[in-house]
């Protein structure tokens, strides 16, 4: 059945079970690839396939000409696990200079409210793609993020990096998406028709500089290996036989290898199809899942228009070279590490170098 996001008020007990289907390849036929991606085929291929009875939320992650792309993480974890916060508050839905396809689709809310999520997409230079990659990075809030930025003034370095060290931080920083059940099914065509009879590219004309025996992997699933631990690294159950690839279009040009040849081969399609109906029993028998303390889903960023006016005066005063006293930056700037004063920090270092 199609999602109701308002059952996300009720108990579990009371509510539909519920799955969220991510389609992570890069490709939609609306930008210059001009074609739709196989992990849209197979994401809607899944959804026909599950119980009636459920909730079944699904979105294609591709990218299209105009649309708002998923704004890279700025770490802010390594400045103080309390500068991250839950959910990212380093974007915003509709903010025309930063715009963010992750609030833009609210997607916080909806992994919030999903029990299991299954992720469909192809392998791209030995791992996932850039807006997997991407989206995954911005979930670093999810794992002990703080869902309480009033006690930072919104994005105050120093106020985050007291927070870590007081007593109360082991009690805001939890696993805010812990229980769920992930599942993951990528793909890829061992280098299409590139390759030659010893397993080098053919255009490759330093032959030695491409062993095929030290390739990353023997077994190409662990492509998406970081997607997979980071989920377990967060409370995250991602059971062994759900993490699954598959070959399609081995040895044919990648003109021959478009959703519909997908389709025609019986080996990919029975693994996909296998693959689904052991998603359905596994998240059939854990059931449903009880939601966090602190909430994506409802979630309504408080006002910062205040601490925006600090932080822009902490910006100004550190673009003169007046870091403040005992900060960080401030550190740095008197053992010249960073060397990141001037009046416009949008120059690049190359920019500057030429001046």
């Amino acid at each position: 059945m199609k999602p109701n996001d308002d059952n996300g008020r009720r108990p579990a007990s009371e509510r539909p079970f519920r799955v969220l289907i991510l389609a992570g390849s890069d490709r939609r036929q609306y930008n210059c690839p001009g074609v739709d991606s196989k992990a849209r085929a197979l994401m809607l291929r899944l959804a026909e396939r599950l119980p009636s009875d459920w909730e079944v939320d699904y979105e294609d992650l591709g990218n299209v000409y105009g649309r708002a792309r998923i704004q890279s993480c700025n770490a802010c974890v390594s400045t103080a696990m309390p500068l991250c916060v839950w959910p990212c508050n380093c974007y915003e839905p509709g903010n025309k200079d930063e715009p963010d396809l992750m609030w833009d689709l609210d997607l916080y809310a909806r992994l919030d409210l999903a029990d299991a999520w299954a992720i469909i997409g192809p392998v791209n230079w030995y791992g996932p793609t850039s807006n997997l990659k991407l989206m995954f990075d911005r979930l670093v809030c999810a794992n002990g993020g703080n869902p309480r930025e009033d006690l930072i003034d919104h994005k105050d370095p120093e106020k985050a990096m007291a927070l870590e060290r007081s007593p109360e931080w082991e009690e805001l920083s939890l696993n805010h998406l812990e229980g769920r059940t992930a599942a993951f099914f990528c793909y890829s065509d061992e280098g299409a028709n590139e390759m030659d009879a010893s397993g080098r590219p053919k255009k490759l004309r330093h032959k030695g500089w491409f062993n095929p025996d030290q390739e990353p992997f023997d077994d190409m699933r662990q492509a998406y290996a970081p997607l997979v631990w980071q989920c377990r690294f967060s409370g995250v159950e991602v059971p062994d036989d759900l993490w699954v690839h598959a070959l399609t279009g081995a040895g044919l040009p990648y003109g021959e290898n478009q959703a519909e040849d997908m389709i025609r081969e019986d080996e990919i399609m029975t693994a996909f199809d296998a693959w689904v109906a052991q998603f359905t029993r596994v998240v059939t028998a854990k059931g449903k899942v009880d939601p966090g303390i602190y909430r994506a889903f409802g979630y309504e960023a408080p006002g910062h228009r205040w601490a925006d006016l600090k932080l822009k005066w902490r910006e100004t005063r550190m673009k003169a070279g007046y870091a403040p006293e005992g900060s960080s930056p401030a550190v740095q700037d008197r053992l010249g590490l960073n060397k990141d004063t001037g009046l416009s920090p949008t120059k690049s270092e190359g920019e500057k170098l030429r001046d």
